[in-house]
């Protein structure tokens, strides 16, 4: 069962927000990003997974470039919406999409070709746009 971290390699934790269980943005005095906890990491793609660094039973994703990654991925599967603060979704996720593009061109052709949402993921996802029959 995923726990909350009381480490961060960016320092002191100021403020922890749960995502999704497991997955957590920090923030740490200057800096933070994403912790997502052992096992829930590996539910992330290989591909998303090769963007963060482990230390001290997390994968950490750094919120200058590669938090954006376990954002991504958490919004194709339906696991994660924007908060409402956030008021426009639709700009936000661009900007996630740009961020990924710049620095993780790997994962974001991994992406493209389809390769970072579980196949059982698709299919619901399809199920819920085919018009009923």
């Amino acid at each position: 069962m995923p726990m909350q971290p009381n480490y961060s390699p960016w320092g002191e934790i100021q403020a922890l927000d749960t995502i999704y269980p497991g997955i957590h943005l920090i923030t740490a005095p200057g800096h933070g990003g994403i912790a997502v906890e052992w096992p829930t990491y590996l539910e992330l793609s290989s591909a998303a997974r090769k963007c963060g660094f482990r230390d001290g039973g997390c994968l950490w994703f750094e919120e200058d470039c590669c938090e954006q990654v376990v954002l991504r991925e958490l919004i194709d599967r339906g696991m994660w919406t924007p908060p409402s603060r956030i008021t426009d979704p639709a700009k936000f996720e661009q900007e996630i999409d740009r961020v990924i593009r710049m620095y993780h061109p790997d994962y974001w052709a991994e992406r493209e070709a389809g390769h970072t949402v579980p196949q059982s993921t698709k299919a619901a996802k399809r199920r819920k746009t085919e018009p009923a029959r």
